[in-house]
């Protein structure tokens, strides 16, 4: 039988963040509080000649400045040698904050000021003066892309022949290019480091995960997991760069060991763009073969991609080309360009939303050129298995995802021919594309409490960055054991609760759901087991059952029920606690698991001037069971509203004089605001995957966003004939 869901009228923890009493880890206060000010270097490459520190340490308040030369101690971070080849306990990093005299890129930190106040801490920051070798920087991805290599991390891929697509009877070769975007969440980064003693911290951080941030300090100072307390209820956005636990951070835990007493670091929006990662900037080939009549015969992806000098990161950029489409010859190459600016980290869609635009725009670049509608050109190279990997989906309705995007917006209505729709001044497009992410299903623990009272109390280790985890979390204990919703909490953001994974990779729901799913099914048999002693449902089974409101009936027996406040009570039972891990199970491994979208985009562009408007957007989602629809419908909007960014204004901009960003702040780093985005209707197929966990749901945060850059881009081409394959599409391209 198919579960149905509660869908509670609004987020369990709603009431909280609208009326302020949500608190985020900058809210958190400790007696004797002290703020930590990073100092950036005002060059991208070279070495410290010279610093002088004398005016700020003197200021009013200040309790220390440090730099590389009075670094305190972390003892898991190797002493660093004269060619800075030390080490951090986490990512492969060869880059240490303050650990010595070279700088590697613009804005790296090359002091802490430390004070009474955040304001004096500021002043003594801007105190601070050094002077510098400065060496010419490398900052041009796209004027040092000859240089890009090969990488171990991300080998060629092959299947058939490569570059078949060079023979094909109809075929396309265009370049697409990304640019840098920013995470740039309300929230800035930071955290509050809190010592006891020499030998215990407490920790409020801004974090997606706070069992890997206790990790990464347990072992940066040699501490047992006891002695590492982290805190991070409520995340204002993280969209990645919570995912890592960054060398600045793990500085200020230093310094207030040091100065025994805590210290709180919130950094500034300007050293957001250089110190929490970013989406790096990617040049994309690709290549597109076909048959007359639309069968693809080869697909060539080619891409280059950019690291700090310091540290390999790559990211699944040609992930989705090698199984989307069905063809016989696919290949990939992915090159990566070592560069002067600090480590890129994953970003909503990490990889996948970059290649989703190339692979997507050349798609539609395709189907015109055979003159086939878009949509059919991809129907016509559905694949009903994994290509990649030769075996089956666990479970894929894509076909039905595109039947119900294309009827609410209308696409077959639509006047096909290019350039053909207007409305008043305005030109009318339509655009279409796929988006597609790894469903997965990690390890997680979570605790399940009965109490006396017949509430529900749910504690689990794991991050909420904004997608509503508490709510779908409540959702499904309510599903399998009938409390109310009102009397469900779930408890997270506290490194103490039964560990779980970190909220990134779409994973949250199918990993720590399952895990409430089991602790909860953990209850529910202990609840039966005490049912089975009253005469009235002696020898009645599980599933003869009925859990609801907080009630117990006979399914066949409406009228015989119980009160599980009455059951536990008249059975002297206090409490019942259950922790349960879940963990993925074999039978998965035989099949892929993906979860999908498709986006429909219409977009009214005024030749004149320019002007890109998204007038209106249908987005389907196939990701299994729906346990949340409402908070689930949000990530949607989200992840379109991020797709409107990346489409149409956000641009990370170089001085590749200097090696240093400059529209590092909000007001020139342009975010979608509400008069750019319209309503947004989503549709979800809403049909539970039957391996991938019990609950039969699958991850969607990724894929709200991946794709969808491409189908404004082609709905802009489809408007005006203009195929802008440069993002983001600005009116300058236009014209």
């Amino acid at each position: 039988m198919e579960k149905k869901f509660a869908d509670p009228t609004s987020r369990v923890d709603g009431k909280l963040k609208v009326t302020g009493g949500a608190k985020y880890f900058a809210e958190f206060d400790a007696p004797k509080m002290s703020y930590c000010v990073l100092v950036p270097s005002t060059i991208a490459r070279g070495k410290i000649t010279s610093i002088d520190t004398r005016a700020a340490a003197n200021a009013p308040g200040v309790l220390a400045v440090y730099t590389h030369q009075n670094m305190p101690a972390v003892p898991g971070w190797d002493a660093p040698p004269a060619n800075n080849n030390a080490t951090l306990p986490m990512g492969g990093q060869r880059y240490r904050i303050l650990g010595s005299d070279q700088v590697l890129f613009g804005g790296q930190p090359i002091a802490m000021a430390i004070a009474d106040t955040l304001e004096r801490a500021q002043h003594a920051a801007s105190l601070v003066k050094a002077s510098y070798n400065a060496e010419t920087s490398h900052t041009d991805l796209e004027k040092e892309k000859d240089k890009a290599a090969v990488t171990p991390r991300s080998p060629d891929y092959k299947r058939g022949d490569a570059d078949t697509y060079k023979t094909a009877p109809v075929n396309i070769e265009s370049t697409y290019t990304m640019p840098l975007e920013m995470h740039n969440p309300m929230e800035l980064h930071g955290i509050l480091a809190i010592w006891d003693g020499d030998d215990k911290v407490t920790v409020y951080a801004k974090t997606q995960g706070v069992k890997s941030t206790q990790r990464a300090i347990m072992g940066a100072f040699k501490l047992p997991e006891k002695n590492v307390q982290v805190f991070s209820e409520f995340v204002g956005g993280g969209f990645g760069m919570g995912l890592r636990t960054w060398p600045q951070e793990i500085a200020v835990v230093a310094a207030a060991k040091a100065l025994n007493r805590p210290v709180k670091l919130v950094q500034s929006r300007d050293q957001m763009f250089t110190t929490v990662g970013y989406r790096p900037q990617t040049i994309q080939k690709i290549g597109l073969g076909a048959t007359p009549d639309g069968k693809l015969t080869g697909i060539t992806h080619e891409v280059i991609s950019q690291t700090s000098s310091y540290e390999d990161f790559t990211e699944g950029v040609v992930s989705m080309t090698k199984f989307m489409y069905e063809s016989p010859n696919v290949n990939t190459r992915y090159r990566l360009l070592p560069l002067d600016i600090s480590s890129p980290i994953w970003m909503r869609g990490p990889g996948e939303a970059t290649g989703a635009f190339a692979l997507e725009s050349a798609m539609d670049e395709l189907a015109y050129k055979l003159k086939m509608d878009p949509l059919d050109f991809r129907i016509k190279n559905y694949t009903e298995t994994d290509p990649e990997r030769k075996r089956p989906y666990s479970s894929k309705f894509v076909k039905e995802a595109y039947q119900l995007g294309a009827e609410k917006i209308g696409w077959y209505k639509r006047n096909a021919a290019v350039g053909s729709m207007k409305e008043g001044e305005w030109l009318v497009g339509y655009g279409m594309s796929t988006g597609v992410f790894s469903a997965s299903r990690g390890v997680a623990n979570c605790r399940a409490v009965i109490t006396p009272d017949g509430n529900l109390l749910l504690q689990s280790a794991t991050s909420d960055i904004g997608p509503g985890t508490g709510t779908a979390m409540t959702n499904i204990a309510h599903e399998v054991l009938g409390v109310p919703v009102s009397k469900i909490k779930f408890e997270l953001g506290d490194s103490s609760f039964p560990t779980a994974g970190s909220q990134g990779g779409s994973t949250t729901t199918s990993t720590v759901g399952s895990a409430v799913f089991e602790a909860c099914t953990a209850v529910k048999t202990a609840l039966v087991e005490a049912l089975a002693k009253r005469s009235s449902f002696e020898n009645v089974k599980a599933d003869a059952l009925v859990f609801e409101d907080g009630y117990i009936y006979k399914k066949d027996d409406r009228d015989t029920k119980v009160l599980i406040v009455d059951l536990l009570k008249q059975n002297n039972i206090p409490s019942i606690d259950m922790t349960r891990e879940s963990r993925g199970n074999a039978e998965a491994s035989k099949y892929s698991m993906y979860s999908w979208s498709i986006h429909f985009a219409q977009v009214k562009v005024h030749p004149k001037t320019g002007v890109v408007r998204v007038s209106r957007v249908v987005t389907v989602a196939d990701s299994g069971k729906i346990v949340s629809p409402k908070t689930a419908a949000s990530q949607m909007i989200g992840g379109v509203t991020g797709g409107i960014g990346m489409a149409l204004t956000e641009e990370a901009v170089i001085d590749h004089r200097y090696g240093r960003f400059v529209n590092n702040n909000l007001a020139d780093y342009h975010v979608p605001v509400s008069a750019d985005v319209p309503h947004i209707e989503t549709i979800f197929v809403d049909k539970p995957d039957p391996i991938i966990n019990p609950m039969g749901a699958k991850g969607m945060g990724e894929i709200a966003l991946i794709g969808f850059a491409a189908a404004v881009a082609n709905a802009v081409y489809h408007a005006t004939g203009k195929r802008v394959r440069d993002l983001p599409i600005t009116p300058d391209k236009i014209i």
